[in-house]
């Protein structure tokens, strides 16, 4: 990938004090908590947004709230960068550091700290993976509801940090609406605590703001999730259609008529063949088009639900319906929606955008969008979740190839750009990071930015905290 993204120029003054810096380090954290040595610092160099790489100046993996502080304190003494890191699967360069900086990973903070059915929250460390709270849980009736399809390895910071959702954000939300409390560090090393198990706390909705904050308020270190009671059955649904145009109406239409289903899944031709390959899911090879629609409820609740959607369907020519008919079919059924990343990129290198438009610009979005891709040279695939319109297209190009690399680049932001023209906005799950902090002005004023900087400079002066990241760089100045 070409070298189209800048990052700030790293401090001088920290690389001339490297040796001093890791011994520092050493004295405030155990042995196996540090990370310094360059062959073991290369697997912190990504993240899942692969084309661009920095090799950090150490990486600290602290256990407890108290060592993250002690890290915070000390690097904001000496004016050294840090970039909070969870699993690294973000796919907006998010985790990616500056050979300047300081990563703070909190893969050893992975506890589930306390399970209180009678509040219906859990309270976990930041570095627990998603799905295990729903494991933890599931036993006695209760799920965490945002799931996003790398629910098995992210963790509950980066999913803060990202506001992440996932296929069943349309009936639950995402992370934001799932979030009652936070102990976050900022970077001070003072440790705050927002919110708790109540459902709202008074004052100022600084939790609200932290959801999303991608790593440059703070670093979350615990959470308080909340809990929700499995419904008493639940079943996805695949609908064919001829094109992504009828299928994208239909979703529109569902909306519109007021029906909610759990999710509303969509994937078009290249996308069906990929995951069907790959999860042998039973998916209508023969369809340009497939939604997963997932109803819950009692056995009659389900079908007076799934007898309106397949009206609506009907009146955009769907071509094929199929009920899952046991557990096994819809865990099948999932599987091959989840594994749409990993099983497209067995066959290609690929971008993945995450804009999010109105419904009713589903269609011509998706339309714009292999007029694009087709411009450039390129293939896309399309699977994003469709209830809400956060559209994921999968840009496929050859990493080996410069120009190809570069033309799947800007494919992607001219995507982004349509997504913002036609009302939507430039993310939906994914955040900024680097990968669209330079389309931002796009979207968003210069008095808009400015404002928003000055929320991030009012928690971070120095912007340490995840400098590259969200902001265009040359507005910086004028804070």
């Amino acid at each position: 990938m070409s070298e189209a993204i800048s990052f700030l120029a790293p401090r001088a003054d920290v690389l001339a004090r490297r040796r001093q810096i890791v011994d520092d380090l050493v004295d405030l954290l155990p042995p196996e908590c540090l990370v310094h040595e360059a062959r073991e610092l290369v697997p912190f160099e990504t993240d899942a947004f692969v084309a661009y790489r920095r090799v950090p100046l150490a990486v600290a993996l602290p256990c407890t709230t108290v060592e993250v502080a002690a890290v915070m304190k000390y690097c904001h003494r000496y004016g050294i960068p840090i970039v909070p890191r969870g699993a690294g699967t973000s796919l907006s360069g998010g985790a990616i550091p500056q050979e300047d900086a300081v990563v703070i990973g909190l893969s050893k903070m992975n506890r589930i700290l306390e399970i209180d059915y009678q509040n219906r929250a859990a309270v976990v460390q930041a570095g627990v993976t998603n799905l295990n709270i729903s494991d933890s849980v599931s036993a006695d009736g209760f799920f965490y509801a945002p799931d996003p399809s790398s629910q098995l390895a992210c963790t509950i910071g980066g999913n803060i940090g990202m506001n992440s959702g996932g296929a069943h954000c349309l009936k639950y939300g995402v992370t934001t609406n799932n979030l009652l409390g936070v102990k976050m560090v900022l970077t001070d090393g003072t440790v705050i605590e927002l919110g708790g198990k109540a459902l709202d706390a008074g004052g100022y909705d600084l939790l609200g703001l932290v959801c999303g904050h991608e790593g440059q308020l703070g670093i979350v270190t615990e959470a308080t999730v909340r809990l929700i009671a499995k419904p008493e059955g639940a079943r996805p649904v695949l609908f064919g259609f001829e094109s992504s145009e009828e299928a994208g109406s239909c979703v529109a239409d569902i909306i519109a008529a007021g029906i909610i289903p759990v999710a509303i899944e969509f994937m078009d031709k290249p996308a069906i063949e990929i995951c069907e390959a790959f999860a042998h899911a039973g998916y209508p090879l023969d369809a340009g088009a497939l939604l997963i629609v997932e109803v819950e409820g009692s056995e009659t609740e389900m079908d007076g639900i799934l007898k309106n959607i397949v009206e609506i369907a009907r009146r955009h020519g769907v071509t094929s319906i199929r009920e899952s008919q046991s557990a096994t079919e819809a865990a099948q059924i999932w599987k091959g929606r989840k594994s749409a990343f990993g099983a497209t990129g067995r066959i290609a290198d690929y971008i993945c955008m995450d804009g999010t438009v109105p419904l009713s610009q589903l269609s011509h979005v998706l339309k714009k969008t292999s007029e694009i891709v087709d411009r450039y040279g390129l293939r896309v695939a399309n699977v994003f979740h469709a209830g809400d319109g956060n559209m994921h297209p999968l840009i496929l190009f050859n990493a080996n190839d410069p120009q190809d690399a570069a033309r799947a680049e800007a494919a992607g932001n001219d995507i982004l750009k349509l997504c913002v023209d036609a009302g939507g906005c430039l993310t939906g799950e994914h955040g900024v990071g680097i990968e669209k902090r330079d389309l931002m002005r796009h979207q968003f004023s210069d008095v808009d930015l400015a404002q928003q900087m000055a929320v991030r400079a009012a928690f971070d002066p120095g912007w340490l905290l995840n400098p590259s990241k969200v902001f265009p760089l040359d507005g910086r100045v004028a804070l």
